[in-house]
């Protein structure tokens, strides 16, 4: 999942960004309203997180051009802003939620896994392959009933996997999911993490499945399968 904060307080920004990104989501930063409103334009996310008050454009003139343009993303405002007058103009404008400040950082957490199950309700809870499932409720991984330990940063890679497969990933997207957009698509980055992640699903005496398919990408597949 990937979110887009908005903030010129760079104290919030940074403290916003270091949860979210403890929780395993990819996360983009800006802290003026014209470049938020030229990201949202061009690159896509799962949800964005503004600050009502912003430099050069505020969050109600980008959410009413965002929402003119028919993107419809998630919109999380937040705001110094407590009159029940002010809440009001901002979800009538077209965000989802309104958070005051000072908030909450379990809060702020909460309000966002509600915003991005309300964005993708079909979404199962449990994803598998062959013998390897991901509950993504209990953030928990296994193979042949042995569990796995992953850093959020694999998980979220196993992840885009097993949604994929057994169709191959390459390595432009997993930088798009998972990382920064800015990562060059080349890096060794990737690699290493999937090496990383291969490691740890190959248990002894079972199948490999996470395969490189070389000038395509990485997909999950049994060995036997062409």
């Amino acid at each position: 999942m990937k979110i887009l904060i908005v903030e010129d307080d760079q104290k919030v920004r940074k403290h916003v960004k270091g949860a979210l990104q403890a929780e395993g989501y990819s996360v983009e930063e800006c802290e003026d309203g014209e470049e938020a409103q030229w990201l949202l334009e061009n690159y896509s996310y799962d949800l964005a997180i503004l600050d009502l008050m912003l430099p050069v454009k505020d969050g109600i003139g980008i959410v009413k051009q965002i929402r003119r343009k028919g993107i419809s993303i998630p919109i999380l405002f937040l705001s110094g802003r407590s009159e029940v007058s002010d809440r009001v103009h901002g979800l009538d404008a077209g965000a989802d939620d309104y958070l005051i400040k000072p908030f909450s950082t379990i809060e702020l957490l909460a309000r966002v896994r509600a915003l991005l199950r309300r964005r993708s309700p079909i979404t199962p809870s449990v994803l598998k392959f062959e013998d390897l499932e991901m509950d993504l409720t209990r953030r928990t991984v296994s193979r042949a009933g042995h569990s796995i330990e992953l850093t959020n940063r694999e998980f979220e890679l196993l992840r885009l996997l097993l949604e994929s497969a057994p169709n191959p990933v390459n390595k432009a997207i997993i930088t798009e999911k998972i990382w920064d957009r800015c990562f060059d698509s080349e890096t060794a980055l990737v690699n290493v993490h999937i090496n990383h992640l291969r490691q740890k699903i190959h248990l002894p005496g079972l199948p490999p499945l996470l395969h490189t398919i070389r000038g395509v990408g990485f997909t999950l597949k049994h060995p036997t399968d062409k």
